[in-house]
């Protein structure tokens, strides 16, 4: 059983509500603990596969990158296409290359870029909610504190969903919509970039409206601090108004408010004047996109950090995962005693030792079965790693006995 009352005060954009419920008894807490050792043991082996299966990938992902190295077949700043190259894997850097420009007709924005990225917001309500539970009479209090700001925001809110709609109602749609150009054919050089390349160039920056003409306007719209505002106020602005800013990335013409055009260094499969993906023996797809100029073995090594990167992430989420899941699996130990005050914090302390020092053997072993295949003697020593608490444990038992 649960009720809830609310309470506001003077204010209309702030209220509290505070929600009752009965504690649960202990087979409901015994059930609430069986679920979770559900979910512990899928996370359990979901931790396990994205371990495992994560130590394949990097030693890939390395290899490829090696193979890629030795065979790439470096142009550097060329001026001419060389057919002998065809299918080969090539590096060079350039400056982008776009044939038109980029427009927007509705706000007679143009750039000439590789994209353009019209990004649209809406002053609207936003509801922000702080609770904090508490024991009162054999019952547990939930009191939540809901308030209400208007922001600008890139979403839509749906202020059905507050707590409170009345005097905080906001548009179901926007005026206007985000959307993002990309020109239709990017090169470097004679080149003409793969789809995969140009999703690489991501490099937005804000377009400056300060010398915008203000011919060009239209007589809804104001200019201030690089945004188009639907209203003639735009410091008093009101829920549902409007505001819209543009970003560029790979600038691809030499423009004298903006600067000169992008370099990008390559690492791609030359196919005729495409460039585009390059498969490795190793399985792996090299498509490689930087900005600025570097040379091919800056690439890679630009390459194998990244990789190195994901690779220490990945082990660490997978850790998290068995942490957790050992904690869940383990949780239904701790609901048979936290009746008993003194026990419950020795047996909640002990349950979260056990779980870190199981989670840290266990995803080292896993780590080291990943590597079983590739480097047996690594496997070998993070093996032996992963049993040490294991061995200091059994040391202590005699020394145990003998007391």
């Amino acid at each position: 059983m649960s009720s809830a009352q609310t309470f506001s005060g003077k204010n209309p954009n702030k209220h509290t509500r505070v929600s009752v419920k009965a504690n649960p008894g202990f087979l409901e807490r015994l059930s609430e603990s069986a679920g979770g050792t559900f979910v512990g043991i899928i996370l359990f082996f979901l931790s396990l596969y994205v371990l495992f299966t994560n130590e394949g990938r990097a030693l890939q992902t390395t290899s490829s990158l090696n193979e890629g190295l030795s065979k790439v077949v470096s142009l550097g700043s060329f001026s001419n296409f060389d057919p002998q190259n065809n299918n080969h894997l090539v590096h060079l850097f350039a400056q982008l290359k776009t044939a038109e420009p980029l427009h927007d007709p509705n706000y007679k924005v143009v750039v000439q870029a590789v994209k353009l990225k019209r990004q649209v917001e809406m002053y609207q309500w936003v509801e922000h909610q702080e609770s904090k539970d508490y024991q009162e009479g054999g019952e547990t209090k939930t009191e939540t504190t809901y308030t209400y700001n208007t922001e600008w925001k890139s979403e839509l809110i749906n202020s059905r969903n507050f707590d409170k709609e009345i005097g905080h109602q906001n548009p179901s749609a926007m005026a206007v919509e985000s959307v993002t150009v990309v020109a239709p054919e990017v090169r470097v050089g004679p080149f003409v970039l793969s789809k995969g390349l140009v999703e690489q160039i991501n490099n937005f920056q804000t377009l400056s409206l300060k010398d915008f003409p203000a011919a060009n306007l239209e007589p809804f719209l104001s200019i201030d601090d690089d945004y188009f505002y639907h209203t003639e106020h735009p410091r008093r602005p009101e829920v549902g108004d409007v505001r819209v800013r543009f970003s560029f990335a790979g600038l691809s013409d030499e423009t004298a408010h903006l600067g000169p055009p992008q370099t990008v260094s390559i690492v791609a499969m030359q196919r005729g004047v495409q460039l585009g993906p390059f498969k490795t023996k190793s399985g792996d797809t090299l498509e490689i996109l930087y900005l600025g100029e570097l040379t091919a073995e800056e690439v890679f090594a630009k390459e194998h950090q990244y990789n190195s990167m994901k690779t220490w992430g990945l082990r660490a989420a997978g850790w998290v995962l068995m942490f957790l899941s050992i904690q869940l699996i383990m949780r239904i130990i701790y609901t048979l005693v936290d009746w008993v005050p003194l026990l419950r914090e020795l047996v909640s302390v002990g349950l979260k030792l056990f779980a870190l020092c199981v989670s840290c053997s266990l995803s080292l072993l896993t780590i080291a079965a990943g590597w079983l295949f590739y480097r047996p003697l690594v496997a070998a020593a993070l093996a032996a790693l992963a049993l040490v608490p294991v061995f200091l444990a059994r040391s202590r038992l005699p020394a145990k006995k003998n007391e």
